[in-house]
């Protein structure tokens, strides 16, 4: 605009300091964005770091698997109010239902149960990855929540699209924010 003004007719000198103004805030604007990636891609490289530290660690997470190994499998679940009757359902790796088993009464919170890997006729099953299912009453017949959940070891960390995955037990993905314990 100053190569090209009217000597005759000058430009206003408010309009001027307005548009100088308003480009030095959008350039105080355009930094600010970027070093605010900056510190993005800073800490997410932190929390990458950190999260190494969890390989060979014990970790808890949402989920309703888990493996049979040398004829033990743990399910881990928490009911969310006192219950009369809870039944578990194990299911094998294609949905089969292999064992369903009652487990009494249980108080409300975290509850495990060593599974011993075999089905409702007593043969032992392979190992391998299987499923379940937790039904519970309580004493007025009203459904119980329960909160599946899964148990591992930490065997790797991978990084995709700027999102941390642990590999638990050498097979299962989670996210990080996926653990809860």
């Amino acid at each position: 605009q100053l190569r090209y003004q009217n000597p005759l007719n000058p430009l206003n000198n408010n309009e001027f300091t307005t548009q100088l103004t308003l480009l030095s805030s959008l350039d105080a604007l355009n930094n600010m964005v970027l070093k605010m990636n900056d510190l993005l891609l800073y800490q997410n490289s932190i929390q990458n770091t950190l999260t190494l530290n969890l390989i060979g660690k014990n970790v808890k997470f949402g989920g309703h698997k888990f493996e049979l190994k040398d004829g033990k499998g743990e399910i881990n679940f928490n009911l969310l109010a006192n219950a009369q009757k809870v039944v578990v359902s194990i299911f094998d790796s294609s949905g089969k239902l292999v064992r369903k088993i009652d487990l009494g009464s249980k108080n409300a919170g975290a509850c495990t149960y060593q599974w011993d890997g075999k089905n409702g006729d007593g043969s032992q099953l392979p190992e391998g990855t299987y499923s379940f299912k937790v039904e519970a009453i309580d004493t007025s017949g009203k459904e119980v929540e329960a909160i599946t959940t899964s148990k591992g070891v930490v065997t790797g960390v991978t990084f995709e699209n700027n999102i941390t995955y642990l590999i638990v037990d050498g097979t299962k993905r989670i996210k990080l924010n996926e653990i809860l314990e």
